[in-house]
């Protein structure tokens, strides 16, 4: 298994995995149970999506449109005055 992506929290995490399975390769997440113990700390390098290590050029696409689809949204509610919904996403992600 290779690192895919290195999460900021687990919402990211899951929505890459999820959108790596829709994408046919199978990912994982390590580390999502280290949250509890790493507390207020941020959790970036605690928590990792793993594909299988063919999978991940094609994994490395997917990726990418996820982290571009979370920046859009964040800039739009960074623009509309939501301060504090910097992890909330459109219901189309």
């Amino acid at each position: 298994m290779r690192i895919a992506y290195r999460a900021e929290n687990l919402f990211d995490a899951h929505l890459v995995k999820d959108a790596l399975e829709r994408g046919g390769i199978p990912a994982f997440i390590g580390g999502e149970y280290l949250i509890g113990a790493v507390g207020q700390l941020p959790a970036r390098d605690y928590m990792t999506v793993l594909v299988p290590e063919a999978s991940l050029p094609e994994a490395e696409g997917i990726v990418r449109e996820v982290e571009a689809t979370l920046a859009e949204a964040r800039l739009a509610l960074r623009e509309a005055g939501d301060d504090d919904s910097g992890d909330l996403l459109p219901a189309t992600c």
